[in-house]
């Protein structure tokens, strides 16, 4: 029972949802849950939204991100792309090391943009095959 753990998750950073309806989403995430759209990258069919702590990112099936996923949500389709964990500290060797134990390797290392900024990320993925990201403390010269 005594394995040291070389992390601890911090919460949830964000979850990406891939969709069919934008809009329809946008509004349903604004004006029934009350996040607001924090970050719109419409080249990518990106939009973020702010949800407490946390960020909801929803990716369009038919833009640049979202045609990666496959078909559009459906009994046959995935509609959620990943869940990102924020976890702390972020020491690579010692995460990858903790990670290999359990028979799991990550991705690339990568800064990627999240809820608190720009950080330190890595993607490792699930049993089944669900996409998990692990995302370090904001890098000191982030900003949105």
């Amino acid at each position: 029972m005594g394995e040291m753990m070389a992390f601890t998750v911090q919460g949830i950073d964000h979850v990406v949802l891939r969709v069919v309806d934008v809009e329809g989403m946008i509004r349903f995430y604004q004006d029934v849950l009350g996040c607001a759209v924090e970050r719109r990258k419409d080249d990518l069919g990106l939009i973020q939204l702010r949800a407490g702590r946390s960020l909801i990112d929803l990716v369009d099936v038919s833009g640049e991100l979202g045609q990666k996923g496959g078909a559009a949500p459906g009994a046959g389709a995935r509609n959620m792309d990943h869940l990102c964990l924020r976890i702390d500290p972020f020491d690579e060797a010692q995460i990858r090391a903790h990670l290999r134990a359990h028979g799991v390797e990550a991705g690339e290392l990568a800064t990627r943009y999240g809820a608190e900024g720009d950080g330190p990320s890595l993607y490792i993925e699930d049993p089944e095959g669900n996409t998990v990201e692990l995302k370090g403390p904001p890098d000191a010269r982030s900003s949105n």
